[in-house]
């Protein structure tokens, strides 16, 4: 897909480019493995490989796709059917306006680029209180 893709560091001794289990994955990104089961139906591209008995097996590219597919869904808002279709375009280059799934020019006419800063402040300030916590 896109390569300027951020890789995911794993710390579990494993080479970088191993295959991961669904609970690795799971645990590293802290999302459920029902749900990437589930992501694997809404978007074509995931395809992790399957081996004896259905067991997942994740390529880094994979890993990779899931942190985009969360990143789309969870920290900019966008629908399912938004994602993918972000996803899509951006494997095949732009082929237009945006779609209503997607974010728009801002939330009560403060800039997209604004409103994310502020939530990534706030995240930041969040996370600082569980550490002092």
């Amino acid at each position: 897909m896109n390569g300027s893709r951020k890789a995911v560091v794993f710390h579990d001794g494993k080479d970088p480019g191993a295959l991961r289990t669904i609970g690795e994955v799971a645990r590293a990104l802290g999302i459920r493995q029902h749900v990437l089961r589930y992501w694997e139906e809404q978007f074509p591209a995931l395809q992790p490989v399957k081996r004896s008995g259905g067991r997942r097996y994740y390529r880094p590219e994979d890993v990779a796709l899931i942190a985009e597919i969360d990143r789309l869904l969870h920290r900019e808002g966008y629908t399912l059917r938004g994602a993918c279709k972000a996803l899509s375009e951006r494997s095949t280059g732009p082929h237009g306006a945006s779609g209503a799934d997607e974010p728009g020019s801002g939330v009560g006419g403060i800039a997209d680029d604004d409103v994310r800063r502020q939530l990534l402040d706030i995240r930041k300030q969040l996370a600082e209180a569980l550490a002092a916590a």
